[in-house]
């Protein structure tokens, strides 16, 4: 009998403990191995039948065993270290910020020299936020929004620019079906399986309104009709990654398909989602509640890139210039800036051609 509907549950953190909830909905721990080795060591054989997924894990670990951990000195003291190396990590100055603070410090020797009557300001400023579209997102394999190199390479652009302390607002689709796995019957051919994936059992959370209501983006479509989604946020470090998801009863049937499957779409769906992710960075065709508005301040280049002044080649960042998005995580007003990245080589790990799980291990 097929299921009508899937209930993930979370587990209720002792209060003690409660730092691993943070840990394990921030992607981060994904690079990071001491975080990996924390939540292995609260159950080794469940980490591994949970497929190395700290929101799995606390999701099936037994009560008594938490109770356990919260009296474990030496597990405290390690959970303690990690929390505060996140807290540490999502705060304190990088690369950016770096830049940053020469470009104020050179600013100001330009207005002293303007005051002198010897020059004029220079106006140079960085942007403010930085966003970056693409139809896939391979970050980990706990978060199958991917198939292959395009969302693997995304995947570390986001990691890199997390890093570095770019400003960077990842925008894509939230695919509930995911990504096909194929396999070969007995006579040969080969066979698509789809999986049903939760967003409660995933390391996302739902953009909402200080109301507790969900934020909408709408698409117009021909003939009068809307298409609208709510926003996923998956935390990558310090860069929020915010997938569109059209399957909501605000959406006509037909519609509410349109994120379901990545690549999977069929004619009446598959402009939509090309036009949608650009449309809602360009601030042309789509539009969020008034409270949501935005407006872009710079537009790419049609060719080509150039680099901040200033700024220099960093291995990990690959992308051109983009528009910027200022983005609210409390539900704030949105607003724009621009944005120039640059070129250099990833270090998390090579990127293949083809797909499958296996280029997500490094």
């Amino acid at each position: 009998m097929k299921a009508l509907r899937r209930f993930t549950v979370r587990a209720h953190l002792p209060d003690r403990l409660a730092a691993l909830d943070q840990l394990s909905t921030n992607l981060r721990w994904s690079w990071e191995k001491a975080t990996q080795d924390l939540f292995a060591s609260i159950d080794p054989a469940l980490w591994a039948s949970c497929g190395n997924d700290p929101v799995a894990v606390l999701g099936a670990v037994k009560p008594a065993r938490l109770d356990e951990l919260a009296l474990d000195e030496e597990f405290l003291r390690r959970l303690d270290e990690q929390a505060a190396d996140l807290n540490d990590y999502l705060s304190r100055p990088l690369w950016y910020q770096q830049q940053e603070q020469g470009y104020q410090q050179q600013e100001q020797g330009y207005q002293q020299q303007e005051q002198a009557g010897t020059a004029a300001a220079s106006g140079l400023t960085l942007p403010a936020s930085i966003a970056y579209f693409s139809m896939e997102f391979g970050i980990a394999e706990v978060l199958p929004n991917y198939s292959g190199g395009l969302g693997i390479l995304a995947g570390d652009h986001l990691k890199a620019a997390s890093d570095l302390g770019l400003p960077l607002i990842a925008v894509g689709l939230y695919y509930r079906s995911g990504y096909f796995r194929q396999s070969l019957t007995a006579d040969g051919w080969q066979q698509e399986t789809y999986p049903s994936l939760d967003p409660h059992g995933l390391p996302l959370r739902l953009l909402t309104h200080s109301s507790g209501d969900p934020v909408l983006v709408e698409l117009a479509l021909p003939d009068s009709a809307q298409l609208r989604a709510r926003i996923w946020v998956a935390q990558v470090g310090r860069v929020p990654l915010l997938l569109l998801d059209s399957d909501i009863p605000e959406n006509e049937h037909e519609l509410r398909s349109v994120t379901d499957r990545l690549y999977g779409v069929t004619r009446n769906t598959g402009s939509s989602r090309r036009s949608w992710p650009a449309s809602v960075g360009y601030g042309q065709s789509a539009r969020s509640p008034p409270s949501r508005g935005c407006r872009p301040r710079g537009l790419p280049h049609e060719r080509g890139s150039r680099r901040v002044p200033g700024s220099r080649t960093h291995p990990g960042t690959h992308h051109r210039f983009g528009i910027g998005l200022r983005y609210r995580a409390d539900g704030g007003a949105v607003q724009h800036g621009v944005h120039h990245a640059h070129s250099g080589a990833s270090r998390y790990r090579p990127v293949p051609g083809g797909h499958g799980a296996a280029l997500l291990r490094r």
